[in-house]
């Protein structure tokens, strides 16, 4: 009978060591995960749901987020303005989702900041553009590798366009 309750007692701590072993192996594959995870997955995880955006000038951008890609989120701040922000520019966010979307294919990688802005200056659309010290209204001209030409709303024929580096960019707002 000692024998048995001795034999028992043992093959109760083994089996404890095993479901600590598994539990802690379960955490660091977790962590491991998440040390994976940017904050554009978090970004895109979040479609549909509200957040509110930190600039790195401070400012901030809050709405639903419609649209978002690796270099670029889209917010709607209301039923007709979107504010174009990118990644770049983001200091931080508050009302992401705990959960992170699936890497992005090869169509969604595709969806530059550029591209975006390409598709701005296509609709001739009216935008205020917020870069590092300077705010212009007006039309997107030209978009370019690294930056955007914007051509100020108040500037007459033959008008001079702010050529802003992509890198500068804060948020470009529409609607």
């Amino acid at each position: 009978m000692r024998w048995e309750s001795l034999f028992a007692d043992m093959e109760a701590q083994l089996d404890a060591a095993r479901e600590q072993g598994l539990r802690d192996e379960v955490a660091e594959l977790t962590r491991a995960e998440r040390a994976q995870v940017t904050l554009v997955d978090r970004l895109r995880a979040t479609r549909g749901g509200t957040l509110r955006v930190l600039l790195r000038d401070g400012q901030t951008v809050g709405g639903a987020v419609v649209e978002a890609a690796p270099q670029w989120v889209l917010v709607a701040s209301d039923a007709t303005r979107r504010v174009l922000v990118p990644a770049t520019a983001v200091t931080g966010v508050v009302g992401l989702s705990a959960l992170a979307a699936p890497p992005p294919g090869t169509a969604e990688r595709a969806l530059s900041l550029g591209h975006a802005l390409r598709a701005l200056a296509r609709d001739r659309a009216e935008v205020r553009v917020d870069a590092l010290g300077v705010r212009v209204a007006g039309r997107v001209e030209r978009v370019g590798a690294d930056h955007v030409d914007v051509l100020p709303a108040d500037a007459g024929p033959g008008g001079a366009a702010w050529a802003l580096r992509f890198d500068a960019l804060m948020a470009v707002r529409s609607g």
